[in-house]
């Protein structure tokens, strides 16, 4: 692998993971062509890049935290199933044909921009919400362990995916689903990267690109707080346009 090629990871890394931090995800879907062109192999690219992922979820939810925008409650509910499903992925990942997922994937990322664009938060309620219904936290570990599991097979970790699942059916506010996705995304990149060892991972891509995505993601953290509700869904919406119809492409092209 040539120094040009780290140089563009690197750099792709940074950009890819400020804007994700912004809305609580790390848009690996976006970084991950680069990563299996330059990687020696589609699996051991495809285990640095969730890995890549992981680390910049570290910092983007300790970002997020700060400003309190996450809810250990609801990451106590979904992390554990969250950490099962990406490990199991990963350990099926090949399994099954990777465009038609990235396909599938990539439509439902595209309905969900369109339920965060019209998502109004019920009158009176905080704008920091965290679910307190048993239902609705049931919800969110099997969001987790779904996700998780389509995450390993790609080498993703989908907050693109889960997020506005999150919103949607675990009654939880667009501000904690930030934080709190980012939080879930470093258990989610821990499986990844676990299930994806046996098959080998590429350590030159994943020390370069983490080194970039980590104070990327954190710095883009720092700015969710100057967005009002209605400006975040705005943003998260149209981030999710852009990597849905990514994946579509990739589904499309292979």
């Amino acid at each position: 692998m040539s120094g040009l090629e780290l140089i563009l990871v690197a750099v792709w890394s940074f950009i890819v993971s400020f804007f994700g931090g912004m809305v609580g995800m790390v848009l690996g879907n976006l970084r991950l062509p680069l990563v299996v062109l330059v990687g020696s192999s589609a699996a051991a690219a495809a285990g640095a890049n969730v890995a890549i992922s992981g680390a910049a979820a570290l910092t983007s939810a300790y970002a997020h935290w700060q400003g309190g925008r996450l809810s250990w409650r609801l990451f106590a509910w979904m992390a554990p199933t969250s950490l099962v499903g990406a490990v199991a992925g990963g350990l099926i990942s090949g399994a099954l044909p990777n465009r038609v997922l990235l396909g599938v994937i990539g439509l439902v990322v595209l309905y969900g921009a369109f339920e965060i664009a019209r998502f109004k938060r019920p009158e009176g309620a905080a704008e920091v919400a965290v679910p307190d219904n048993r239902k609705l936290l049931v919800n969110a570990a099997l969001v987790g362990f779904g996700v998780g599991v389509l995450g390993g097979l790609v080498g993703l970790i989908l907050g693109t995916l889960r997020l506005p699942a999150l919103i949607k059916y675990s009654g939880v506010s667009p501000y904690a689903a930030v934080g709190t996705n980012a939080a879930v995304g470093v258990v989610v990149g821990i499986g990844g990267l676990v299930g994806h060892l046996p098959g080998g991972v590429d350590w030159s891509i994943l020390a370069v690109g983490a080194a970039a995505a980590m104070p990327a993601a954190y710095f883009g953290a720092r700015f969710t707080g100057r967005l009002d509700e209605r400006q975040l869904l705005r943003a998260i919406s149209a981030i999710l346009v852009v990597s849905g119809s990514a994946m579509a492409v990739q589904a499309i092209v292979g």
